[in-house]
């Protein structure tokens, strides 16, 4: 006992003298420290401001409160709101967003559809486990600490994604009504039922790592596999419902009346109804990422929603020509699937986006002094959001002044659902826009299918939408 004691004392003194002199903070340093501080503007008013309440609120630009300019010259037609609620499904809620007004202006507004995001929710979780299984299987010859391995383990499933998951989806499994297949609570908060699925996966990747290590045969391997996703599918079942075979549906109009007779579907007759054919090959995805050459193309290793679907492609633009697509493709009354940092300089409460919103740095005597490259590759910034861009006002010269996007946080968040954005704010964080062909220059599609760059999903821009 007296030499374990010692043992530990003589561990703690080691350490100790290592962190002080290892770039530890010492005493001389802390003292110095403490009198830069000290020497830094405050006033005994404003440490009690700060202590006492919300930095937002403090920090809140009187000069930016005025009324918000709802007018825009360039409008898509409005459609009902939907609530995504606790769940990181924006990217699913936002494409559906953009399939269901295509389908509405093929008919000239005269009926709608709304699809249900808990049945295609079920179906990626589905395909994301087995992208996961099969990604141990696939790598389970490489070190369970290797950056590829622990990429499956680390997150074995989410919520997350982006357009290139509705798309393949969609075309695998079709869709259904919102009425046939309602959200569940599990669908509406995500957490509890992720966790239980990604602490069952991890345990299936490790016995799956053996069996491949064992040598066990393909067809042995490829058994067991679908044995453990038929235990992923009951959970589904359990938590977010059973996905219909078959249904029957009526079309209604914008009021809500009934415009068709009641037919029999099965969720490809319906996608095959309601979209009208693939939607893969139909866009391209660009996105802004300053840190690397423009128009140039990039591919996201892994990081799809299906193992045997898309991995995500981008051709990188300047700003400036992102919106010149966004513009083409607005004037001509389609909507677009987007992505964004929302949690910078965002009035939640007025549903208002703008870089002068909250004035941090006078409110904590220091700057916040990073370009758009530097908080990317700080991790400071990305792309956290995705929302769907309706709406763009236009100056007399037709450049654009402000944006206006289709939010799933509910009716009564922000405008009337709606988040409004100045230009100089999308500047800033807008990541991700999805844009049908039909408004790409053949210069760009040229750049968009050249042989893409590989890019490891760890990218500081790579994290999926929420």
């Amino acid at each position: 006992m007296r030499k374990l004691t010692i043992a530990c004392v003589l561990a703690v003194a080691f350490t100790a003298g290592a962190q002080d002199n290892q770039g530890g903070i010492s005493q001389q340093m802390l003292e110095k420290i403490e009198t830069s501080a000290a020497g830094m503007p405050q006033s005994k008013a404003l440490v009690n401001a700060v202590a006492a309440n919300n930095i937002d609120e403090l920090a809140k630009n009187f000069a930016n409160q005025g009324e918000i300019d709802t007018y825009f010259s360039i409008e898509t037609p409005k459609q009902s709101i939907h609530d995504q609620k606790s769940s990181g499904r924006c990217w699913m809620f936002s494409g559906l967003n953009v399939l269901r007004s295509n389908f509405a202006r093929r008919h000239n507004d005269t009926i709608r559809v709304e699809y249900s995001h808990a049945y295609l929710f079920f179906y990626d979780q589905l395909e994301k486990a087995n992208l996961m299984l099969q990604g141990t299987i696939d790598n389970a010859r490489k070190p369970i600490d290797g950056q590829r391995v622990q990429f499956f383990f680390h997150h074995p499933i989410n919520d997350g994604g982006t357009f290139c998951g509705v798309s393949d989806l969609a075309e695998k499994y079709g869709l259904v009504p919102m009425s046939v297949m309602p959200e569940t609570y599990s669908a509406n908060n995500t957490s509890r039922m992720a966790r239980l699925v990604s602490s069952k996966l991890r345990e299936f990747g490790l016995e799956l790592r053996d069996m491949v290590n064992e040598g066990k045969s393909k067809s042995a391997i490829e058994k067991r596999k679908t044995e453990m996703l038929g235990v992923v599918y009951h959970l589904l079942s359990l938590t977010i419902g059973t996905p219909p075979k078959q249904f029957t549906h009526a079309f209604r109009n914008k009021e809500g009346k009934t415009v068709t007779a009641v037919r029999q579907y099965t969720p490809k007759q319906f996608y095959e109804e309601t979209v009208g054919g693939p939607i893969n090959g139909t866009f391209i995805m660009v996105m802004n990422d300053p840190r690397r050459p423009y128009h140039k193309t990039y591919e996201v290793e892994y990081d799809r929603h299906t193992y045997d679907g898309h991995n995500w492609r981008y051709l990188n633009l300047p700003m400036d020509e992102i919106a010149s697509l966004a513009i083409a493709s607005l004037k001509d009354g389609r909507k677009l699937y987007s992505s964004y940092d929302v949690g910078k300089q965002f009035d939640r409460k007025r549903g208002y986006l703008d870089t002068e919103n909250y004035d941090y740095e006078s409110l904590t005597g220091t700057t916040f002094g990073m370009n758009k490259a530097q908080r990317i590759m700080t991790f400071d910034s990305g792309s956290t959001h995705a929302m769907t861009l309706t709406a763009v006002d236009l100056d007399s010269e037709g450049k654009p002044l402000k944006w206006k996007v289709e939010n799933s946080w509910g009716a009564t968040s922000g405008v009337g659902g709606y988040a409004i954005m100045t230009h100089r704010w999308l500047y800033e964080y807008m990541f991700r826009l999805v844009v049908n062909k039909k408004y790409v220059s053949q210069q760009l599609l040229d750049e968009y299918n050249q042989k893409p760059v590989m890019v490891m999903p760890e990218d500081p821009l790579f994290t999926v939408d929420e």
